[in-house]
């Protein structure tokens, strides 16, 4: 069978996860000197972003807000503390639970970072209309996938191909 590019479901231009993670990486790769001058990385800039908004919060928290599994959370969160960033301190309450805090250093950092959202911008060349339009599209998919996800019991955070 002979099909053409409109009628082939595996060609590239077809899938919708393609563009997204191209757009993730490239996306990544803007920030990366935006945050490098904070010292931070993407997924340590994503956590920092939840701690500041609400602190403390536990591991459980940020993997379930950040879809991270534990496995990936737990390293980064190391990192972050011997960078005096956080602090990780078992719950008094429940000691499975790890509670993680911001330090005074994470907390200054805070002011500086209110400038990654206008730089990211200026590399930007689309207008900021359609970047909340993008942004809010994009998040209705990701609470369809997140649903769809939970219903089929797969809620493994490992990247896997569409």
């Amino acid at each position: 069978m002979d099909l053409t590019d409109n009628d082939d479901p595996l060609d590239l231009d077809r899938q919708v996860c393609f563009p997204l993670y191209a757009a993730s990486n490239l996306l990544n790769r803007l920030y990366r000197p935006i945050l490098s001058e904070l010292g931070l990385t993407y997924p340590q800039y994503l956590v920092m972003l939840v701690l500041w908004k609400h602190t403390p919060q536990t591991v459980g928290s940020l993997g379930e807000l950040l879809f991270l599994d534990s496995g990936t959370l737990t390293p980064l969160l190391k990192r972050m503390e011997t960078g005096g960033l956080i602090t990780r301190t078992r719950d008094t309450a429940d000691e499975r639970r790890v509670l993680i805090h911001l330090t005074q250093k994470g907390r200054d950092l805070r002011s500086p970072a209110l400038r990654v959202p206008e730089a990211l911008a200026e590399r930007l060349d689309i207008d900021i209309e359609e970047v909340v339009r993008l942004r809010d599209q994009v998040s209705r998919l990701v609470a369809s996938l997140h649903t769809s996800s939970q219903a089929t019991g797969s809620t493994s955070t490992e990247r896997k191909p569409c």
